[in-house]
């Protein structure tokens, strides 16, 4: 997949489950500038729903973009979080 923006920084999450890829991404989002772009990539289907949960509720992220590729006959999901503030 290729992205219209500049990734900053990407945060793997694969095998963790939930809450673990949201409470990792909000450590990382913490740790980046405004205007940097995270790319989280996970392995619980539930990480599309709970990511987008916690961006449109959280005053400073935005979620950019969410996918699901195949790799290596696993579904993999990555989301690209924005720091805004």
């Amino acid at each position: 997949m290729s992205t219209k923006f500049d990734i900053t920084e990407t945060l793997d999450v694969t095998g963790l489950n939930c809450p673990m890829p949201v409470v990792k991404t909000k450590q990382a989002t913490d740790s980046l500038a405004e205007g940097d772009v995270l790319e989280v990539v996970a392995t619980d289907s539930g990480s599309m729903s709970d990511l987008k949960g916690w961006a449109d509720t959280t005053d400073g992220v935005e979620l950019l973009d969410q996918a699901e590729d195949e790799e290596g006959g696993e579904s993999v999901y990555k989301h690209y979080v924005r720091k805004t503030e």
